[in-house]
C-alpha cells in the first residue's frame, strides 16, 4: 500500500496561499494599529517573509513525522 507524501511544490503552494491570507489580515491590522500605510506595509513585509520560511521549513519535518498518520 502507498502512503501518501507530501511534495515540495505542493508545501510552497500552501505556503503561499496561506501567506495571501495572513498578508491582507495583517495589513488591515498594523494599518489600523499605525494609521500610516508606509510602515504597516514595511512591517508586514518583513514579519511574513520570515514566517513564509519559517512556515514552509515547519511543514517539511512534519512532512517526515509519522505520528498521527494511518497507515
Amino acid at each position: 500500500m502507498n502512503k501518501p507524501v507530501e511534495n515540495h511544490k505542493r508545501s510552497i503552494t500552501k505556503s503561499v496561499t496561506f501567506r495571501i491570507v495572513v498578508i491582507i489580515s495583517d495589513l488591515l491590522i498594523a494599518t489600523a494599529v499605525t494609521h500610516r500605510y508606509d510602515l504597516a506595509i514595511g512591517v508586514v513585509i518583513a514579519t511574513n517573509l520570515g514566517s513564509t520560511i519559517l512556515y514552509y521549513l515547519h511543514e517539511r519535518v512534519w512532512a517526515k513525522i509519522k505520528w498521527g498518520i494511518a497507515a
